[in-house]
């Protein structure tokens, strides 16, 4: 139950009455968890093992040759209690050397399995982790190895996620220098938080006055910046999440994102907040603030000239956002993903790696790529795949969509989707299927429809017996 009625908006009112509108319909399910859908699908938890050969003996880049780039540094100074991947942390100087030096030989063999020289980037995303938990020598090393196996001529966008701790000082500076001397040009910032409390629940390796100072070398240098927020952590309440909002919207970036907290692992290691909310129940925010808090970010965010580009992220402007993300999400071109856990997500098919460093270094060693799960899609598993990124991240634009799937999107999951127009939660013409307003506040939960019924996250059960209910006219036939 939301504990501050008094603070919510007419417009987060709203939106409290639609989600407690959509459970009843069916649409949201009545346990207040909910799946980050609309990057994988299917879920990332949900694949079987698949060999290199499997998944790429048939495989073909491009007509252009062209590839969005994920590279993935698995080490960090402390674990945040919300993340849900492997890492290994503080300072394992040695250790970091050995998978630099197993990163670019995983580099080498996907050459040679692509049979090209270098591999040719649409756009680079390097995360982890903290990809930036190097130092100068070892961060040097890598982007001197990275750029020289791939071929940034036709870059758009090469970005790096990180934390604002290791941007400041001298030494954070000189960091961000080699950064942007090799290319980079967007940073997104691991903010988080603006409040000191949240910051050491959540067990940040910063304070709020290092995320200002970290905005301020990143403007001085001259990088593109979009930070993000985690919504419904312990120790957030209404009123502190809308004091958070209110000063980030000042900070003169022109991008900010907004993720909603996920308790359940939906990655390859489950995060410690689950034993912090199993120990202390209290400490979790109800699932009711939660939406409001989505809510009353949002009003802030437009009130304040910030608009969504792509889903969750709030721009000042349409030449601000994530071309990986896009091109991936949106466009569904392909993406390779390097280093432990990172994923592959291709036109028919989608690789992950292995969340082992001892699998990792051992396939590596083995002349192997470090793949371990994933999936060659069959036609209706891609007529899936071609609606639920799109529709979740921007929009199904009706020629990519036949493109991709050799179906016309007019021809596919009708008593569906006529029954989402019918709430309101999808518009269409003729060239476009796209979220409203409404839907895309619900986005995740809209997208689970057009899961296989093995796909959908969460079981029949813990949805209402009504009309948006996911397991109900799911097929796209």
């Amino acid at each position: 139950m939301v504990t501050t009625v008094d603070l919510l908006t007419k417009n987060a009112q709203q939106r409290l009455d639609d989600y407690r509108r959509f459970v009843d319909l069916g649409l949201v399910n009545t346990l207040g968890d909910f799946f980050p859908g609309g990057v994988h699908y299917p879920p990332i938890t949900m694949y079987d093992n698949i060999s290199e050969e499997q998944m790429y003996g048939t495989y073909r880049l491009p007509d252009d040759g062209l590839i969005d780039i994920y590279a993935h540094i698995p080490f960090c100074k402390q674990r945040c209690v919300f993340c849900h991947y492997p890492v290994k942390l503080g300072k394992r100087l040695s250790e970091k050397d050995q998978y630099l030096a197993a990163f670019e030989k995983e580099m080498d063999l996907y050459m040679r399995r692509l049979n090209v020289s270098k591999i040719k980037a649409r756009s680079v995303l390097v995360g982890g982790g903290t990809p930036t938990f190097l130092t100068h020598e070892q961060i040097t090393r890598f982007l001197k190895s990275f750029t020289s196996r791939v071929d940034l001529s036709d870059c758009k966008q090469f970005n790096y996620d990180l934390d604002p701790g290791s941007m400041i000082g001298e030494e954070g500076k000189e960091r961000m220098k080699i950064m942007r001397d090799f290319g980079v040009d967007r940073l997104t910032i691991g903010v988080q938080s603006l409040n000191e409390q949240v910051l050491k629940i959540m067990n940040r390796p910063h304070n709020e006055q290092e995320v200002y100072d970290s905005i301020e070398v990143a403007k001085e240098l001259g990088f593109q910046i979009n930070i993000e927020f985690i919504f419904g952590h312990p120790g957030e309440t209404i009123e502190n999440w809308i004091e958070v909002m209110e000063k980030a919207v000042k900070l003169g970036v022109p991008e900010i994102q907004l993720y909603r907290l996920k308790v359940e692992a939906y990655g390859d290691y489950q995060a410690p907040l689950k034993k912090l909310i199993m120990a202390q129940p209290e400490k979790a925010v109800e699932t009711e603030d939660t939406i409001a808090m989505k809510a009353l970010a949002i009003e802030i965010l437009n009130d304040n000239g910030y608009n969504e580009m792509l889903r969750r992220v709030y721009t000042k402007g349409r030449q601000y956002y994530s071309h990986y993300a896009r091109n991936q999400c949106c466009n569904l071109l392909d993406e390779m993903g390097l280093g432990l856990t990172a994923f592959s997500s291709l036109r028919d098919r989608y690789a992950l790696n292995t969340a082992s460093f001892e699998e990792y270094y051992k396939a590596i060693e083995n002349d192997t790529l470090p793949v371990n799960r994933g999936l060659v899609r069959n036609p209706e598993q891609q007529m899936r795949w071609a609606m639920i990124l799109p529709l979740k991240n921007l929009d199904v634009w009706k020629p990519t969509y036949l493109e991709r799937t050799g179906v016309s999107a007019n021809d596919v999951f009708r008593p569906r989707i006529e029954n989402l127009k019918k709430y309101g939660l999808v518009a269409e013409n003729e060239d476009k299927i796209e979220l409203t307003t409404l839907g895309s506040f619900f986005a995740d939960e809209v997208v689970e429809g057009f899961a296989a019924p093995d796909h959908i996250p969460f079981p029949r059960n813990a949805y209402r017996d009504g009309p948006l209910n996911p397991y109900v006219d799911n097929s796209p036939y």
